[in-house]
C-alpha cells in the first residue's frame, strides 16, 4: 500500500472513531439541524458539519490560549494554497491534495479564532474571502500546469471559472441585499473533492489501468459541472428575489 494511501486510511479511521464518539454524546444525538449558526448547505449534511466543528474545538482552544491571530491562519491558508500549486505542477498529486485540505482547515480556523477573540469585523471578513480566492486560484494554476494544454486544461478553466462565479453571485447578491447560500459546490465541497481526489489519484488511477491524473480529471469535471450549474441557479434565484422587492 502506498504511503499516502496508508496515511489517508489512518485519517479516515480517526474520522470514523470520532464520529462514533460524537454520535454517542447528547450533542451528537440531538438531530441534524445546523448548530454552527453559519447557515447555508453542505453536501454531506449538517450533522457532519456539526461534528467537524466539535472535532476541531481542541485546536481552537489551543489557538486562543496561544493568542494566535486570525491573520496567522489567513497567511497559513495562502501558504498551503501556494504549496498545492507547486506540488500539482510537479505531479506530486497526493501532497498537493493534502496541501488543499490543510489550506481549507486553516481557512476555517481563522474565522473561529476571530470569533473566539472578539476580533470578527468586516475588514477581517473581506481579507478572509479575498485570500480564499487567491488560495483556490493557486491550486487551479497548479492543476493547469500539471494537465498541460488541450481538453483537460479547458476542464480546469471551466472548474475555476465556475468556482469564481459561485462566489461572485453570492457576493453580488449580498451587496444588493439578497443572501443566497443555495446550491452545491461551495468552497468547502470543492476543496474536499480536490484534496481527496489528489490524494487518491495515483492509487485509484493505477488500479483502473489509467495514467496518473485520471481520477483528478474526473473530480475537476464534476466541479466544473457543479459550479456552473450552481452559479446559473443562484443567478436566477437572486434575480427573482430582487424582482419581488
Amino acid at each position: 500500500m502506498r504511503a499516502e494511501l496508508s496515511f489517508f486510511v489512518g485519517a479516515l479511521g480517526l474520522v470514523a472513531l470520532t464520529m462514533v464518539v460524537y454520535r454517542a454524546i447528547p450533542e451528537g444525538r440531538s438531530g441534524a439541524q445546523d448548530k454552527t449558526g453559519r447557515g447555508g448547505s453542505f453536501v454531506l449534511g449538517f450533522w457532519v458539519r456539526n461534528w467537524f466543528y466539535w472535532f476541531i474545538r481542541p485546536v481552537i482552544r489551543v489557538s486562543l490560549a496561544l493568542r494566535l491571530s486570525p491573520l496567522f491562519y489567513n497567511i497559513l491558508a495562502v501558504v498551503f494554497g501556494l504549496g498545492s500549486l507547486v506540488f500539482f505542477a510537479r505531479g506530486q498529486l497526493p501532497t498537493a491534495g493534502w496541501m488543499i485540505l490543510l489550506s481549507g482547515f486553516a481557512d476555517v480556523m481563522d474565522g473561529e479564532v476571530a470569533r473566539g477573540r472578539g476580533l470578527a469585523n468586516k475588514s477581517g471578513a473581506f481579507l478572509d474571502s479575498t485570500l480564499d480566492r487567491f488560495s483556490e486560484f493557486a491550486a487551479f494554476i497548479g492543476m493547469t500546469l500539471f494537465f498541460g494544454s488541450g481538453i483537460r486544461a479547458v476542464a480546469v478553466l471551466l472548474a475555476f471559472g465556475g468556482s469564481m462565479m459561485v462566489s461572485y453571485t453570492r457576493a453580488r447578491g449580498e451587496s444588493l441585499g439578497v443572501l443566497c447560500k443555495k446550491g452545491l459546490m461551495q468552497r468547502a465541497e470543492r476543496m474536499l473533492l480536490l484534496g481527496v481526489g489528489g490524494i487518491l489519484d495515483p492509487t485509484v488511477s493505477a488500479a483502473l489501468g489509467r495514467d496518473t491524473g485520471f481520477v483528478l480529471l474526473i473530480v475537476v469535471v464534476v466541479i466544473a459541472v457543479g459550479t456552473v450549474a450552481t452559479s446559473i441557479y443562484r443567478t436566477l434565484w437572486i434575480s427573482r428575489e430582487l424582482q419581488k422587492r
